[in-house]
């Protein structure tokens, strides 16, 4: 706009003009609210173009900050940090890593601060639910609860409260933000449900100015990573002990996947920080690529990182068309390590000690608290070996960590799951290995462009389906049910975060494959983004998006593997799609298309509900008693 009304190209008017027809014919099919923004966003940078004085020497007083903060590794300073300022062609290509591999957790160094408003916590308020910290897509809203005496030194403007856990009496309780990596994406804000009686509109978490807050939370940020962490099975002085079952537990988890590059508002994002959370320190994760590829592992920094004991989720990313037999393999590698680890363990008897070869053998590893317990032992063990120099030490020294159990975690989006990779996941689940799908579900090719896929609902606009999605949708989970000795669940966080923090604890229990489909809003959906966590929630009252859990562990109790985790269809399917501009788009270039394929879409929803509510109401033998 300010070229044309500059160069003399054209006659400005006419040049304004033609801006403006160009904007009606790309973006009239969006909408008439879309079409205005537009010409709103021409007449503005006419009224604000002015000319800009050049001074003939630099004047300013502003100093830029560094790129990375100035306690970042070594690394960091001279290698990450010059990536990011821009100047990653200087690097000589002897800085770079010999092997190709680069250092995890680089993603807490980086200085966004992208954003103009920021969540600000009221403790007084606060009934610490952690709904804010598990919709977070960004990990940067943290908890945790401590004792008194550790808020010795604390800043003048760190906030505390009483914990409210009946396991945890006597602590205080923090919220904290790590305000250089927050987006700004206010679904903390959204999904608070402690409202202020004395002001309306305010919530336990409001969004305020973010410059003011810089210095301040910067520095309550630093205190707040020095407390002390809350970990899975440990279990304090009283003999208590969280189960981690809730949300309201959960958050008291250090993510170890943190300050991603995903979008604002990323729907995506917090069901893998939940993964981190839950079994990131002993997960292998083979990623495809897509959207979580490039959040998870893009240049020059990721968010994967490690605990303070050092261990951290091993990461990495295979192909959209063999990411789930790259899985495998994972699984596979992992159970010949532990196989012949537990070889070596026995013919190493007399060495180790009966007494520690017996327990590390029979370990109890469901439980967190039994998991810790085995890398006590294996601690134990390699201190005993260590100094060996026989070849079976040696080699068992080397494969011991396999004694702890694995979590092996193959995620991408519906591109990969529903279409490319199908074939190869179809294998996977088939094989009846112990190995954990997640599909991050956005129906339709995020990341390259928006294309539609098999997940792409009846109805949706997409590239490759400009005039509607003719098919209804893939359903994957009835595909894998039928195998029926696959763990399926279909979830939304934004819908219910207890149906979604217990499918995927039943998932990694559950002795062989398991396929969680999660509902994750996107950016390609065309939807306020602040609002996605009441769009996941409208998809599942529309019926569109039922909520589920399949375990055929149940059949040998006697109960239906399949349970409902939603209600019947309370919500019309309309309420719920034309909230986004993928559905919006065709009723306003072509009504009657749209009417013709909203018919069907209801009718598709109300054939899935039927059959979804036979299953679960369907008679399961008992088994038969042992000798009878």
């Amino acid at each position: 706009t300010c070229f044309f009304a500059l160069s003399g190209v054209l006659p400005k008017d006419e040049a304004i003009t033609k801006i403006k027809g160009a904007i009606k014919k790309t973006y009239g099919k969006r909408g008439e609210t879309v079409v205005k923004m537009n010409f709103a966003a021409v007449d503005a940078a006419l009224a604000h173009l002015h000319e800009v004085k050049v001074p003939g020497k630099v004047t300013s007083t502003i100093e830029i900050p560094p790129p990375v903060k100035l306690e970042a590794p070594e690394f960091v300073q001279k290698v990450t940090a010059t990536m990011i300022a821009g100047y990653g062609d200087d690097l000589p290509v002897s800085a770079l890593p010999d092997d190709g591999t680069y250092p995890t957790g680089t993603a807490k160094w980086e200085r966004r601060n992208i954003t103009q408003e920021v969540p600000v916590w009221d403790p007084d308020i606060c009934i610490q639910c952690g709904k804010c910290i598990t919709v977070c897509p960004h990990g940067v809203l943290r908890a945790k609860v401590y004792e008194e005496k550790d808020l010795d030194g604390a800043p003048p403007t760190f906030k505390s409260a009483e914990a409210r856990w009946k396991e945890l009496p006597n602590k205080l309780y923090t919220l904290q933000l790590a305000i250089d990596n927050c987006t700004g994406c206010r679904l903390c804000v959204e999904v608070c449900p402690a409202k202020d009686k004395t002001q309306v509109g305010l919530r336990a978490i409001n969004m305020a100015k973010e410059r003011p807050l810089r210095e301040g939370e910067q520095e309550n940020w630093r205190f707040f990573e020095a407390l002390p962490e809350t970990i899975r099975g440990a279990v304090d002085g009283s003999g208590s002990e969280l189960k981690f079952t809730k949300t309201k537990d959960i958050q008291l988890l250090a993510p170890l996947f943190e300050f991603s590059s995903a979008c604002a508002g990323c729907g995506e994002t917090p069901y893998v920080k939940l993964v981190s959370q839950l079994f990131g320190d002993r997960a292998l994760i083979a990623n495809a690529t897509g959207c979580s590829s490039i959040y998870g592992g893009n240049q020059p920094t990721t968010p994967w990182t490690v605990n303070r004991e050092g261990r951290g989720p091993s990461w990495s990313n295979s192909l959209f068309e063999d990411n789930a037999e790259f899985g495998f393999g994972m699984r596979l590698a992992v159970d010949k390590q532990k196989g012949y680890a537990n070889e070596l363990v026995d013919r190493l008897r007399k060495k180790i000690g009966e007494g520690l070869a017996k327990e590390i053998l029979n370990a109890d590893q469901t439980t967190e608290r039994g998991i810790n317990e085995q890398r006590g032992r294996v601690a134990d063990l390699k201190a005993k070996i260590s100094a060996s120099d026989d070849p079976d030490s040696k080699n068992l020294l080397a494969v011991a960590d396999a004694l702890v159990k694995r979590s092996v975690w193959i995620m991408g989006g519906d591109g990969w799951a529903y279409d490319i990779g199908y074939g190869g996941l179809d294998h996977v689940i088939a094989s009846r290995r112990d190995v954990n799908l997640l599909v991050l579900d956005t129906e339709v090719y995020s990341n390259t462009g928006g294309q539609a896929s098999k997940a792409t609902p009846l109805g949706a606009v997409a590239k490759f389906a400009a005039g509607g999605k003719p098919s209804p949708k893939k359903d994957l989970g009835l595909l894998a049910m039928m195998y029926g000795h696959v763990y399926v669940a279909r979830i939304s966080l934004g819908a219910n975060e207890n149906q979604t923090l217990k499918a995927f604890l039943e998932a990694e229990a559950y002795d062989g494959p398991s396929l969680i489909i999660a509902y994750s809003h996107c950016i390609a959906h065309g939807i306020d983004m602040a609002k996605g966590m009441e769009q996941q929630k409208l998809a599942v009252e529309s019926g569109h998006w039922p909520l589920y859990r399949y375990n055929p562990g149940l059949r040998a109790e006697g109960k239906n593997p399949l349970q409902m985790d939603s209600k019947p269809p309370k919500t019309r399917l309309e309420d719920y799609i034309y909230n986004e501009n993928r559905y919006r788009m065709l009723k306003k270039s072509n009504p009657e298309v749209a009417s013709a394929l909203l018919q069907k879409a209801q009718k598709a929803v109300a054939e899935q509900w039927s059959i979804l509510e036979q299953m679960s109401k369907a008679e399961v033998d008992r088994p038969k008693a042992e000798g009878k």
